[in-house]
């Protein structure tokens, strides 16, 4: 029996899991490619264009993005949860309130996080030991994303919503078309306008706006089940609950790894430069390189969902054996990749000349791409929890993530300099799958009694 698809929508909860969960993935893998394209295009255009001091000065950023944008990400993913439980349980009218609920939250959250960001990011950055040489350009950058975070919210919420109701290719439309967006306007900003390190941020945040233009667009037009009406945000204290249960420890669990970032950052400050630049240019490789395991993570977010709204808990079990040997074989193929490849990609961001810089990003790439297959294991287990509606065991393990990398800030750069920021994201990722690990066996029991 194949997988029912009612126009922009697809049904997860019949049709063969591997195949459903497979090509769910895929277009969701694109998006999730084109969204890290984003800040790889970014740190491209400003480490050729302005050089090595201006993308150490973006590139330090990079954790404080993280520690706002990954909550948001983590928010908006949760409460959608609630809306695909709906919609597998075919209750439609849930679908809308779950919906209404999702936008009012998302809003509050970005008028919130927008004040206290711009606010507070120079004393951020200035906690983080950032050298002061790039402390006005980092400061410059990241004070305009905070300012205009509500235009990534609201992309990260329409969506979700939209992944939640089975449609992953849409949002990798849309994705697509924003960052085509992006990178005309950001030559434009950064050359044409001479507008530096600032035409960067404002670029990007315009780029999201037209996104979202588009988005609207969409599902007025071919999504009726997300047509919230005004008697759908009628007050509901229970739903409303439910929706904050899911979605706020989801985005917490990202920020409480961000600070591990936060933490590595202020050590690799303490580096220099060189490393900082090494660390960024690296890191947007990696970012680019982990999306196939987070792709398959998300994609059992929404298989989940929707199979535990319809009842169908050994359809879940099944899922996420056959996940767990696709997203690792992807992991070993983008391993081989990055140790063997990753260095040519780097000299992108900072020319040949930059000897230093692309030893340092190529020792990263070789560290963290040898643990790819734990990180595989981990984005499949905490979904499918936070899928289930289990959030506590993944916050559990996001604080786990920030011991180790905040360990690793503390003691390993120290006695091994840039190696021992390598280790940090091995050791988190680690440590943060054996709560996983048990709590999925012991939830497993529960699913299959």
């Amino acid at each position: 029996m194949q997988a029912q698809d009612n126009g922009a929508v697809k049904d997860l909860t019949v049709g063969e899991p591997a195949r459903l969960i497979f090509y769910f993935t895929l277009p969701l893998l694109a998006g999730n490619v084109f969204q890290q394209l984003f800040g790889f295009v970014d740190t491209l255009i400003v480490g050729r264009f302005l050089g090595v001091e201006a993308l150490a000065a973006v590139g330090c950023t990079g954790p404080l993005m993280f520690l706002m944008l990954g909550f948001c990400f983590g928010m908006t993913s949760g409460f959608s949860i609630c809306t695909g439980q709906k919609f597998g349980a075919k209750d439609f009218d849930g679908v809308r309130k779950s919906a209404a609920i999702c936008i009012l939250l998302s809003l509050t959250a970005s008028v919130v996080l927008a004040i206290i960001g711009v606010i507070f990011c120079r004393e951020l950055l200035i906690a983080m030991d950032t050298p002061p040489e790039i402390l006005d350009g980092a400061y410059s950058f990241i004070s305009i994303i905070y300012g205009g975070v509500v235009m990534f919210i609201v992309q990260q919420m329409l969506t979700n919503l939209i992944r939640a109701l089975g449609d992953s290719k849409m949002p990798t439309v849309i994705q697509a078309t924003t960052l085509c967006i992006n990178i005309l306007l950001l030559p434009i900003a950064i050359i044409g306008l001479n507008l530096g390190i600032p035409g960067s941020a404002e670029a990007t945040i315009l780029a999201l706006t037209l996104g979202n233009i588009l988005c609207i667009a969409y599902i007025k037009k071919r999504v009726p089940y997300l047509h919230v009406r005004r008697e759908d945000f009628s007050f509901d204290r229970e739903f409303l609950i439910e929706h904050l249960k899911i979605g706020l420890p989801m985005g917490f669990q990202s920020s409480i790894i961000a600070i591990g970032a936060v933490a590595l950052q202020i050590a690799l400050n303490g580096l220099g430069s060189v490393a900082v630049a090494s660390f960024a240019a690296a890191h947007r490789v990696d970012g680019i390189a982990v999306m196939p395991m987070m792709s398959f993570g998300v994609a059992m977010a929404a298989y989940t969902a929707q199979n535990f709204g319809a009842k169908k808990f050994d359809r879940i079990v099944d899922g996420v054996k056959k996940c767990i040997l696709m997203s690792c074989s992807f992991s070993v193929l983008v391993a081989v990749f990055n140790i063997y490849l990753g260095a040519e990609i780097i000299e992108l961001f900072v020319g040949a000349e930059a000897v230093q810089v692309i030893e340092y990003g190529r020792l990263f790439l070789i560290v963290t791409g040898l643990s790819y297959w734990a990180l595989a294991l981990l984005f499949i287990f905490r979904f499918t929890l936070q899928g289930l509606g289990k959030s506590f065991v993944p916050t559990i393990a996001g604080i786990v993530e920030l011991v180790m990398r905040i360990a690793a800030a503390i003691f390993l750069v120290e006695w091994l300099g840039f190696l021992g920021a390598c280790l940090a994201a091995p050791m988190a990722w680690i440590g943060g799958l054996l709560p996983l690990l048990i709590a999925f066996f012991l939830t497993k029991r529960e699913l299959l009694k």
